[in-house]
């Protein structure tokens, strides 16, 4: 069974930082791209950063470029997300996705594997 468990999340002050980690289990993700989504109470699931297969294509949302990183360990099957100088709307809930492609993809209908989410909460 794949699984994808997303963790680090917690509660910050504004300018603060996180380090979110997606560990894979079930099967190896080294030959597919990997993302970061997030969701809350008052929009859609949207992108946040995106990561590919060989790691040389990253991609980024408008709001998460310059203060947040992505990055994979392939040795541990994970996808990390490096967020620095957190603002309260970056509160959500943060999903790690896998898609079977090599490439990101900005859309999470192309993401066929979810992780349940960690939340995230930045206060002011």
């Amino acid at each position: 069974q794949v699984r994808l468990v997303e963790s680090g999340g917690g509660k910050v002050q504004a300018g603060g930082s996180l380090m979110l980690s997606c560990a894979a289990s079930g099967r190896r993700f080294n030959d597919n791209a990997m993302a970061w989504f997030r969701q809350n109470t008052e929009k859609e699931r949207e992108f946040v950063g995106g990561i590919s297969w060989d790691a040389h294509t990253t991609n980024y949302s408008d709001s998460a470029r310059g203060r947040f990183v992505i990055g994979r360990d392939y040795a541990k099957n994970t996808v990390w997300l490096q967020m620095n100088s957190l603002k309260p709307e970056d509160t959500a809930v943060y999903y790690c996705a896998a898609r079977r492609s090599a490439v990101v993809s900005l859309r999470q209908g192309d993401y066929m594997y979810w992780g349940e989410g960690t939340q995230v909460t930045v206060s002011s």
